[in-house]
């Protein structure tokens, strides 16, 4: 019995004692809690909906949770239920109804876990959007890793996710770049406010390779030669880290387009139209604050150039155009502003500011014996994801920056992610998949095809456990694609190893048989249950874009 059917049990139980007593079933909520208690002693699961409904349907939640426990102990697949407190109702299921969840998982293979419940859902999911002026710095690196997380949850909630990179080819840092490598190229100091970093002269020299004559044209068409081949080279670069890291995007969409078709324009004017955009100081500005914002918000300067925020806005009525239902903004610890901003875009359009999310990432550190780490080679002072990758690898890189909320900040330990050992977090879920692996692998050599199992037989709490775990992994992903928390899997996952990892090293719960013992019905349930776990450790290693290996 999985969570979800003993909650939909409850709700029937619920219903027919309600019933029977001349009281209202009107009174229970469309879905049942049913959680799993933190002290094993309490049971394998409990519910709070006695004291959820005793007060609407008249009755004292206590009485009606023991009116609750009789009836479910009358259930086949419920061992007992307890009255506990004011009216928590405490359960045990029978062995062979918790071997249900081992059959569910292995019936839906690859498929556990996912759901229908985004369906019909279209998303816009916009990470990284990296200015091209230099290599993907560890905030980005956050971004491509929780992001493209993010993106493979929501899809096995059956959403319609569109990854999307915003590629900021415009304005004064675009200018300060292509100054930058003109410096370079003429041997001149590097601007005040330019870029420095090896990675500058070499996009610079390989410019002066494909262009030998670009020092000597014009100043104007100098500067604009280096700034087209450098974007062109830097994004370049940019697009083969991500992928290598395992990130890839189905849009690449350029802010220059939405001035080269006119789309600023035509947004500035539909603002001014509905008296949305007001001038005052020669410039244009919207009035944010009438739909939430901190403050309003210049859109138009007073020397006619347009602001930052002039490409925001339009970009979002792009968006909605290609018919997107829900518009997710993924950005750096400093854009807390954007939050009230874009919602109030979206209002001043007349839209729901609910289609759009932002969700803001903290900040990301490297450590070694306790002290900060600046280890870049091609970038000055700045920690790319190269970096990182060269320093833990890309499975480790990808784990290590999902495991937090995005809300913190986090420090990565290099010595840490690198041991080969359980104290690795990464290593200690990925060893109990490969020692899944290799329980299978041998069980070839015996004769288990032969052998109904039963899962009735394991009673232990350490295959209930093992069982209960996997049982909640549907409801893992689908709290992490509502919260839009991916790290929630990750540490289910560890969860789930360290539920494995004793039971595997414990002698008493043999899988295999020793010597020539034949196979038992227990040794084929056990089998099963390893079966399903690697199942499982798949599916969630899957999401998050990292490895399972099957030999360590």
């Amino acid at each position: 019995m999985t969570p979800a059917d003993l909650a939909d049990l409850l709700h029937a139980t619920a219903a027919k004692v309600l019933a029977e007593r001349g009281l209202d079933p009107a009174v229970l909520p469309a879905e049942v809690t049913v959680e799993r208690p933190r002290n094993p002693e309490h049971g394998d699961y409990a519910t709070n909906l006695a004291l959820k409904i005793g007060k609407p349907a008249g009755v004292n939640p206590r009485e009606l949770a023991g009116w609750l426990a009789d009836a479910l102990a009358a259930t086949d697949g419920v061992a007992a239920a307890e009255v506990a407190g004011p009216g928590f109702l405490n359960i045990r299921l029978a062995a062979a109804a918790q071997g249900v969840i081992v059959t569910a998982v292995l019936d839906a293979g690859a498929a556990y876990g996912t759901a229908s419940t985004l369906a019909g859902t279209k998303i816009n999911l916009e990470f990284v959007s990296a200015n091209p002026t230099g290599p993907i710095h560890l905030g980005g690196t956050r971004w491509a890793s929780v992001g493209d997380a993010l993106g493979r949850i929501l899809e096995a909630q059956g959403a319609d996710v569109t990854r999307e990179y915003y590629f900021n080819d415009n304005g004064a840092q675009i200018d300060r770049f292509a100054n930058s490598l003109v410096a370079a190229a003429t041997g001149a100091p590097t601007p005040e406010d330019g870029y420095a970093g090896a990675y500058i002269t070499d996009i610079a020299d390989t410019v002066l390779r494909q262009h030998p004559d670009a020092v000597d044209l014009p100043q104007d068409q100098r500067h604009e030669l280096f700034r087209r081949e450098g974007v062109e080279l830097m994004f370049a670069h940019i697009k083969r880290t991500l992928h290598d890291f395992g990130t890839d995007f189905d849009v690449y969409f350029n802010e220059s387009s939405l001035f080269a078709s006119g789309a600023v324009d035509r947004a500035v004017a539909e603002l001014k139209a509905s008296g949305n955009l007001y001038e005052k100081d020669g410039a244009w500005w919207i009035a944010s604050t009438e739909y939430g914002d901190d403050k309003d918000r210049v859109v138009i300067k007073s020397d006619g150039a347009s602001a930052y925020i002039a490409g925001d806005i339009a970009y979002f009525q792009d968006k909605r155009a290609r018919g997107f239902d829900l518009c997710i903004y993924m950005l750096g610890a400093d854009h807390h502003g954007y939050i009230g901003r874009l919602k109030a875009a979206a209002a001043a359009f007349g839209d729901d500011p609910d289609t759009v999310e932002v969700l803001i990432g903290q900040m990301v550190n490297l450590v070694r014996d306790g002290a900060a780490v600046r280890m870049s080679k091609r970038a000055g002072t700045v920690v790319t994801l190269d970096d990182l990758v060269e320093a833990i690898g890309v499975d480790a890189a990808r784990y290590s920056l999902v495991r937090s909320s995005v809300n913190s900040s986090i420090d990565i330990d290099l010595d840490l992610w690198t041991k080969q050992n359980n104290e690795n977090p990464i290593y200690y879920v990925q060893y109990a998949h490969a020692r899944t692996c290799r329980i299978i692998d041998n069980a070839a050599a015996f004769g288990f095809a032969s052998v109904a199992p039963d899962f009735g037989l394991m009673r232990s709490e350490r295959e209930g456990e093992l069982i209960r775990t996997l049982g909640e992994y549907p409801r893992v992903v689908a709290t992490a694609a509502q919260m839009r928390e991916p790290h929630r899997v990750v540490r289910y996952l560890e969860e789930l190893a360290g539920a494995y990892h004793p039971f595997q090293s414990d002698d008493d719960m043999r899988v295999l048989p020793r010597g020539d013992e034949p196979v038992t019905a227990l040794n084929a349930a056990r089998l099963e249950l390893v079966k399903a776990t690697r199942q499982v450790l798949a599916n969630g290693l899957g999401l998050l874009g990292v490895s399972a290996p099957e030999r360590m």
